[in-house]
């Protein structure tokens, strides 16, 4: 399934394949276009890439589940078990020549399905996540429209509020989580997003 998106929306993408709303699970992950990026399938090849994003502390430490240091293993593990199956979508985020830049996901966790996204230190102040984020969750609702996506912000990453703020997610709530690449305890501000609520990104 390939989408072609302008955005904001002023035309609605034309999709390709069909897309089952019949059981709790995902098709597979879309390639989609926006006017600047292409978010496709993970492949075994983007490992590299990940490693040399993901070892960058100031990107690991605003994520949950990263280590430091992260080892080109820790990227071929997640690609070979987490990064395609039918409870996600985990996007690659992909630049001009296609280099791979980062992450947007959309995956089903306790009953719930959930967003999360980083990018690479080099493609940080652009809104090139507002763009991503906003396409995969498009998409997303075009096959789960009564579904609600929750997300979470670490308190000290005002950036990452902001994107969420964009796309009409709301504050649900605190919670304290454990960050390894932190070695610490920190206070994630918990969110959500209701298709009514979802408004285009803008920069």
């Amino acid at each position: 399934m390939t989408l072609d998106l302008d955005m904001p929306a002023r035309h609605r993408p034309e999709m390709s394949g069909s897309m089952s709303r019949t059981t709790g699970n995902l098709p597979p992950c879309p390639v989609i276009r926006t006017p600047r990026l292409t978010l496709r399938p993970h492949v075994l090849s983007d490992a590299e890439a990940i490693t040399a994003s993901l070892c960058d502390f100031d990107v690991a430490r605003m994520l949950l589940r990263v280590p430091q240091p992260y080892h080109p293993g820790d990227a071929r593990d997640w690609l070979e078990t987490e990064a395609n199956g039918d409870t996600a979508w985990n996007a690659a985020i992909t630049g001009k020549g296609g280099a791979h830049i980062g992450v947007v996901s959309i995956e089903r966790q306790r009953n719930a399905w959930h967003l999360g996204y980083w990018l690479n230190r080099q493609a940080w102040g652009r809104s090139i996540m507002s763009e991503a984020a906003w396409a995969l969750i498009d998409a997303f609702f075009r096959e789960r429209p009564d579904s609600t996506v929750r997300s979470g912000v670490f308190a000290d990453n005002t950036a990452s509020l902001k994107v969420q703020a964009k796309l009409g997610f709301t504050i649900s709530g605190i919670s304290d989580v454990y960050v390894p690449a932190r070695g610490a305890t920190v206070n994630r501000i918990e969110t959500h997003l209701t298709r009514d609520a979802f408004t285009p990104a803008r920069s």
